[in-house]
């Protein structure tokens, strides 16, 4: 019976996933900041930053399909979560959008290191098939998103569960926090890369944050909700997984 369920899940995941890739919305804006948009200079500047944590993920995701074969099916669905939401865009400032980023589910099944290659894969297909994004811009977007956003998504779960042990409301604060998190960072490499003419960083900073705002706000508690639900799912149909995990005492019996 549980098998059943997996299954079916992953055909609505890829079913979703095809939906996006061939009804793709509007391309006049760019999913996350734009191929191009940033000045050379800063865009080798976050792909230099980024790279090293690229190689740690791959070394971690390598280490946790090494020791438990079994989990690379919940991985590559915390892959395709991600995916479908971070597809979902909305409009917000010119050479980027808000969208839901997906990457807080993973962070606290695999750790950070581990969605930092799977938000890298996620940006890349986005970029090369949806023309969301870019590879000059890959660096910074996977930066602020897999990295940064899964960072703060791991140590928020963390902490909640060290001071309250509720998980779903420390799941539900990881989603909500990691979202909001990649893009404070987005309006800082934003802001960084231009600069205001009157009050420079912190003037332009305090715009781009500003008008995200106004939807990155909603969208990071509608993105909460959604993963404490999907949370619920895996509890019933993925409890040996998330037990192996140690995210679960025991599983649920079939």
């Amino acid at each position: 019976m549980r098998q059943k369920y997996k299954v079916m899940s992953l055909l609505l995941m890829a079913g979703l996933s095809c939906y996006l890739v061939m009804g793709g919305a509007n391309p006049a804006y760019g999913m996350h900041i734009m191929e191009g948009f940033l000045p050379p200079a800063w865009a080798a500047f976050w792909w230099l930053v980024f790279l090293p944590f690229l190689v740690l993920g791959i070394r971690s995701i390598v280490r946790i399909t090494k020791a438990n074969p079994e989990l690379k099916l919940l991985l590559a669905l915390a892959g395709a979560f991600t995916f479908v939401l971070s597809a979902l865009k909305i409009p917000s400032v010119t050479g980027s959008c808000s969208h839901p980023t997906g990457i807080g589910l993973g962070a606290v099944m695999f750790g950070p290191l581990s969605m930092a290659v799977l938000g890298t894969m996620v940006l890349l297909f986005q970029a090369l098939l949806l023309a969301h994004g870019g590879l000059t811009t890959l660096g910074a977007n996977g930066f602020s998103m897999a990295i940064v956003g899964a960072f703060v998504a791991y140590g928020v779960y963390q902490l909640v569960m060290q001071l309250t042990n509720k998980q779903k409301i420390a799941i539900f604060l990881a989603a909500s926090l990691g979202n909001l998190a990649t893009y404070i960072v987005t309006s800082g490499q934003l802001a960084l890369a231009f600069p205001a003419a009157e009050g420079g960083f912190v003037a332009s900073f305090i715009k781009f944050a500003t008008i995200f705002a106004v939807t990155q706000i909603p969208l990071a508690i509608s993105e909460g909700l959604l993963t404490v639900l999907v949370w619920n799912w895996l509890q019933l149909y993925n409890g040996k997984e998330l037990a192996i995990l140690k995210l679960i005492k025991t599983a649920v019996p079939e």
